[in-house]
């Protein structure tokens, strides 16, 4: 890898700022169609993301957020970090970057035309190898610590669906334990596992699902909302079995519970996104006797809400664990105090005034509605960015914090 970039490099680089602000997204949407016209780097996608646009779009604010930092490249790092845990999901390799860099500087010359000269092309190049070898460098070091632990592997993996269980009308769980019989590596609570599906349209086709249960080194749970135009989620709903096969890449992702929690914890989901903080909360009751917890969930109604029963169970059990639940939408037969606990909303206020706002660290995962209205509300009532973390479900195609 380049020690550093050249100041010629950078200056041309940061030159294009403009260009990159108003055709950003023609770029990538070109770079994806060059991209594509290869079989076998396009099977490396998950398309879902392709269909509806959020792809090219994050990738466009992700290349102009390069653009513009190009001389201070410490503030990239985390987004650096997201980025190499998706592509060790994906099983994206070292060999697979020529293409990308191929895509990509064709298609700059094809949105800007002219203005895209020699010189300006030869930057990016140089400014793309840069960014690649950082993140090639760093996926080789994600790989070689997974597999330096019982259980970690590389690539795709068979398991076993070893139960499928329905925990409300839209979201069933799937067990699965590994085909060899071998262990599997613990995951941090909070992060995903990549799966390749061979679906009727689209073989081949990937999905990150969060893992929904504690690391215990046997097995992995995802809980899986089906979506009425989610091809993967009404394929695991309506199609798989106990008994069938689904392939994966091992635990990936930056979102996780700290090893060693150094203050009270909350954690805050909307919908199907509670599904990494049953991961935490199952990992806190395990191991962590004396963490003060607080579980926050917002969903619509008692129909769709999965999982309580067993929430309230782990709290009862650890002590120092509390749980509520809100309804925005009860159904005629939910009561507050008895199917859940408060009708409407989760608010900033409601935050303040029950849990310990001051000193907590805040885990979030729910739709981008939810968490850009909670990583701004945090941050407006004072709360500093290093104690808001969060996932985000598919690319990250918002500031979320802006």
């Amino acid at each position: 890898m380049a020690a550093a970039l050249s100041a010629e490099t950078i200056a041309l680089v940061k030159a294009t700022v403009p260009a990159l602000a108003q055709h950003g997204e023609g770029i990538t949407r070109a770079m994806y169609a060059r991209l594509f016209q290869n079989p076998d780097i396009k099977a490396l996608f998950n398309h879902a993301n392709q269909a509806t646009g959020a792809q090219p779009k994050a990738l466009a604010g992700a290349v102009l957020a390069y653009a513009q930092n190009i001389d201070n490249l410490s503030v990239l790092l985390p987004a650096v970090e997201r980025i190499a845990q998706k592509h060790v999901g994906y099983h994206i390799l070292a060999e697979h970057y020529p293409f990308v860099a191929t895509a990509l500087l064709g298609a700059i010359k094809d949105v800007l035309g002219d203005a895209a000269t020699d010189e300006i092309l030869g930057a990016w190049g140089e400014a793309y190898w840069f960014l690649a070898d950082i993140l090639i460098g760093r996926e080789a070091a994600i790989r070689t610590e997974i597999e330096a632990v019982e259980g970690g592997w590389t690539g795709w993996r068979d398991f076993v669906v070893a139960e499928k269980i329905r925990e409300s009308a839209v979201i069933t769980s799937f067990v699965l334990r590994p085909a060899d019989g071998k262990p599997v590596i613990p995951h941090k609570p909070g992060q995903y596992l990549t799966f390749r599906f061979d679906l009727p349209d689209a073989p081949g086709e990937k999905r990150n699902y969060s893992i929904s249960a504690r690391p215990n080194g046997e097995r992995y749970r995802i809980s899986v909302k089906r979506e009425d135009l989610g091809a993967a989620s009404r394929f695991l709903h309506d199609q798989i079995r106990i008994g069938d096969i689904l392939q994966a890449t091992p635990p990936a992702g930056d979102f996780f519970l700290a090893e060693q929690p150094a203050r009270p914890v909350v954690l805050l989901s909307g919908g199907v996104g509670l599904t990494p903080m049953i991961s935490m909360v199952e990992h806190i009751a395990e191991a962590h006797p004396e963490l003060e917890a607080h579980f926050v969930h917002g969903a619509l109604n008692s129909g769709v809400h999965a999982l309580d029963g067993h929430v309230r169970a782990l709290a009862k059990d650890h002590g120092g664990v509390s749980v509520t639940t809100f309804y925005s939408e009860p159904l005629a037969g939910d009561r507050a105090g008895e199917s859940h606990d408060v009708d409407g909303f989760i608010t900033i206020d409601w935050l303040k005034t029950n849990t310990p706002f001051a000193e907590a660290d805040f885990y979030l995962c729910g739709p981008i509605p939810f968490l850009k209205a909670f990583v701004q509300g945090l941050a407006a009532a004072g709360v500093p960015a290093d104690r808001v973390h969060y996932e985000v479900f598919g690319p990250t195609a918002e500031a979320l914090a802006a």
